[in-house]
């Protein structure tokens, strides 16, 4: 049984991230939520929504050339349970055409990726309770317990920058937004 799921972030691939970063905070009044370095390459989190982390991606390496499949980084769709990603994990594997599946513990979400047929990233995810600094990774092993993975995500995000409540952090968020909304009008 497939769960529901909501759309709510993407990510792309930039030639010139800083640049990039300026255009959607100035232009689209997005908000710069972390930035880091991952898989070689620097990142730029971006939300205009105290509740997403990110509602927008950015990460250096864009390949050379213009036009479609040229930018897009990962497509996001968030579910409510970690029940919800193990059904995802079993349809997937069901599938001849996704090679590549991974599961990923960032602290403050639980995430699913897997590869469409055409090579697109998609992330399934759902967040924590808590709140660190991204890029962070950890592996996540869905065969575990929910109460198992719990255990283990608060006592390896312990002493990590940024290591806050989620809904703190989501107060925090939505005093930085207002104060971007204010400025520009």
């Amino acid at each position: 049984m497939r769960p529901e799921l909501r759309l709510r972030h993407m990510g792309m691939y930039v030639w010139d991230i800083t640049r990039m970063a300026a255009f959607y905070q100035d232009v689209l009044g997005f908000v710069v939520t972390d930035t880091g370095f991952v898989r070689g390459h620097d990142v730029v989190f971006l939300s205009r929504d105290a509740h997403s982390h990110h509602q927008l991606v950015m990460e250096s390496g864009r390949p050379p050339g213009r036009g479609s499949g040229y930018g897009l980084q990962q497509i996001s769709f968030q579910v409510d349970a970690l029940g919800d990603l193990r059904a995802m994990r079993s349809l997937v594997e069901q599938r001849q055409d996704v090679e590549r599946m991974q599961a990923v513990d960032h602290g403050n979400s639980w995430s699913l990726y897997f590869w469409d047929p055409e090579d697109n990233r998609i992330e399934v995810y759902l967040d924590t309770p808590w709140h660190v600094d991204q890029p962070y990774l950890e592996p996540l092993d869905l065969d575990q317990s929910d109460e198992a993975i719990h255990a283990a995500t608060a006592a390896h995000v312990q002493g990590k920058p940024g290591l806050k409540p989620m809904s703190q952090w989501q107060q925090d968020m939505a005093r930085q937004i207002e104060q971007v909304r204010s400025a520009g009008q």
